[in-house]
């Protein structure tokens, strides 16, 4: 007698500001028979949230999932300041040199932030949130539904940079650096948080060749999803060549972070005191995390902090996974 297994997705409530390596997290998680995405969060970073609004909805359309929440998230930080977004590395739609061509254009003015709190009411201690993007929303959500967010299970942050060069300064990861006040705002309230910063995402690169053979793959299968990945990642990974030369691709900070939901064992984690610096000079968003062998430390919030994880089966499994059907 065959034994039939059940496997128990993750829900997952996804936060993004809709850059590439966001869109391929999303679409592994579309991919992966692990994680079940409940709802997306659009908000302005890498792109503007109306146009990011544009490329969830085209993914949503594209893979069937249309009836996943898309939230309509932050249009700036809470700095008040202007978002400075970055088509050079994303391109207009976050998307490199493909435009998202949808059924229905979204409204100008999209707003449904309160759908947040539903969902988080309907799964409560199983969902997971996951925010790649600014932490704008997070943030919003955490001063508006305090006791709400007191029952999600965990939340996974792409952010920061302890003891390591940032990519938004000598000292900052984008993320925090972009609205450094609400970064810290999250970490100060937010429970069960395990953070991702560019010591390990920026090790989170897909070899040329393993992109190429998942390219040939996806031609032979007629998977014209999976056949975005290589032109969005080959757009993604020439813009940070010719910044740094000795790079040999395009980072995946976010895949990484989403990856990291249903793959905890392959990762090695530290708890320390954590906070971020609020000022707005060189050391602006600075993460700051009392790393020192004593036992009385700073009197931060304590978060969980990624420090290494397991590349080959990182790749391995990311390939794997975009090598399976898509579910829809």
């Amino acid at each position: 007698m065959l034994e039939v297994v059940y496997i128990i997705k993750k829900k997952v409530l996804f936060i993004g500001d809709f850059g590439i390596d966001d869109i391929v997290a999303l679409l592994f998680a579309y991919y992966s028979e692990k994680i079940d995405i409940v709802g997306v969060v659009v908000d302005y970073g890498n792109i503007s949230k109306e146009n990011a609004t544009r490329t969830a909805t085209f993914i949503q359309e594209i893979t069937d999932k249309t009836n996943i929440t898309i939230i309509g998230g932050a249009v700036r930080p809470l700095t008040g300041e202007n978002p400075t977004y970055f088509p050079e590395i994303h391109g207009e739609y976050g998307m490199g040199p493909i435009y998202p061509k949808i059924k229905e254009e979204p409204p100008s003015e999209f707003e449904n932030f309160h759908q947040i709190s539903s969902v988080i009411t309907e799964y409560e201690h199983e969902l997971t949130i996951v925010n790649v993007g600014r932490l704008t929303s997070l943030a919003t959500a955490i001063v508006l539904y305090p006791n709400l967010m007191s029952k999600v299970k965990e939340i996974y942050i792409m952010g920061g940079a302890f003891l390591y060069p940032g990519n938004a300064s000598p000292v900052a990861e984008a993320n925090f650096y972009s609205d450094h006040y609400a970064a810290n705002l999250v970490l100060t309230y937010a429970e069960n948080v395990k953070i991702f910063p560019l010591n390990i995402t920026n090790y989170a690169i897909i070899p040329e060749s393993k992109l190429n053979e998942l390219d040939v793959f996806t031609k032979e299968t007629d998977d014209k999803i999976g056949q975005m990945l290589k032109p969005m990642i080959d757009y993604y990974s020439n813009w940070y060549k010719k910044r740094d030369p000795s790079i040999t691709g395009g980072p995946m900070h976010d895949l990484l972070a989403l990856w990291a939901t249903v793959n905890h064992d392959a990762f090695q984690f530290i708890e320390k005191p954590v906070k971020i610096d609020t000022s707005n000079g060189d050391a602006r968003g600075l993460s700051i995390g009392d790393f020192r062998p004593y036992k009385e430390l700073a009197k931060f919030p304590i978060h969980s902090i990624a420090i290494r994880f397991d590349y080959d089966y990182f790749v391995s499994d990311v390939i794997r996974t975009f090598k399976s059907e898509l579910d829809f």
